[in-house]
């Protein structure tokens, strides 16, 4: 890739980023009174224009669109495509998984299919049906394929998210090699390695096996597969003693209750772990980070954004509030 290309892409993603919301305008919504007022400060953010009269029912369709509207215009004018793809490829698992689903018990399940920006739900409809359909790449024929042998053996739908789950994580392994963004790569591989963890805890908690285990865990990572499923065997113990050893030690230790590990506490940690990577797309002119970066800001506003008005509905306090929080890049 010539980072050159992107010489005219990314003054476009600094205006973008121009419309991301300040941690003023946050701040004043989780002071908020009450629903009323958060609904007056969110209509006059770019959210506004895709409201409907009720509030409540239709912020999740605004922060839906506008995410939408966002990835149209990107992919039109990205360099490389498969920049926009490594961020928007957890839609397109997340699609194949319901609308697999939705073949194998004969039901439709198309509402919950995302805008990815590449493929349709008609060209994953029928990928699902036929086995083919043009601009799928391969990997995801492929996943299909293997989820419908898995089904065929054993009749269970148990697996198709472990399949799916795996499949995704090593076409991200894929696809960010194949970028060849040093800082990307990075991030990718602790994406993974974080995936893992929150597996292996999970697993632990609800006593898996070794073997299931074996099954869901990615080999793309940094944390080698074999020393992780050994702490499956021994215990939440053991699990966070080697943690402790690993290069993310310090950054998982607030999440360390006595012997036990707070999941959604590690969740956001890992959550801003990651996004720290792109705080270095602020001083790039050129390459892909800061396309990335604008796309990782969005989705953390949009986690945010739906942490208040939730929250708010249903009583939460601002401390609460506060500390789900997720960090973005440069705040």
């Amino acid at each position: 890739m010539k980072q050159s290309t992107y010489h005219e892409l990314n003054p476009l993603v600094r205006l973008k980023e121009l419309e991301l919301l300040t941690p003023e305008l946050m701040t004043r919504m989780i002071k908020a009174n009450d629903l009323s007022e958060i609904e007056a400060l969110f209509r006059g953010t770019i959210y506004g224009d895709y409201l409907t009269d009720n509030f409540f029912d239709s912020f999740e369709v605004a922060l839906g669109q506008a995410q939408e509207d966002l990835l149209t215009e990107l992919v039109k004018i990205v360099p490389d495509p498969d920049v926009i793809w490594i961020y928007t490829m957890r839609f397109t698992f997340h699609n194949l998984k319901a609308l697999i689903k939705a073949d194998l018990l004969d039901q439709n399940f198309d509402d919950l299919y995302i805008y990815d920006g590449f493929y349709s739900l008609e060209q994953i409809k029928t990928a699902i049906r036929t086995g083919m359909a043009s601009g799928l790449p391969a990997i995801l024929l492929e996943s299909i394929q293997e989820v419908r042998e898995h089904f065929e053996e054993s009749n269970s739908l148990q697996g198709i998210d472990i399949i799916l789950d795996r499949k995704y994580l090593y076409c991200q392994r894929k696809v960010a090699d194949k970028i060849n963004e040093p800082e990307l790569l990075k991030e990718v591989v602790s994406f993974i390695d974080f995936t893992n963890i929150l597996m292996v805890a999970r697993g632990i908690k609800q006593k898996r096996s070794r073997n299931f285990m074996s099954t869901a865990l990615s080999s793309h990572g940094s944390i080698p597969k074999e020393e992780l499923l050994d702490c499956v065997e021994l215990g939440s113990d053991q699990l966070i003693n080697y943690l402790r050893t690993t290069s993310y030690g310090e950054i998982i230790e607030p999440s360390i209750e006595g012997s036990t590990i707070d999941l959604s506490q590690l969740e956001r940690l890992c959550d801003d772990y990651l996004t720290s990577f792109y705080e270095t797309a602020q001083t790039h002119a050129f390459g892909p980070l800061p396309v990335l970066a604008l796309l990782n800001a969005k989705s953390i506003e949009t986690k945010n954004l739906r942490l208040i008005i939730t929250g708010k509905r249903i009583g939460l306090t601002e401390e609460q509030m506060r500390e789900r929080m997720r960090e973005t890049y440069g705040t």
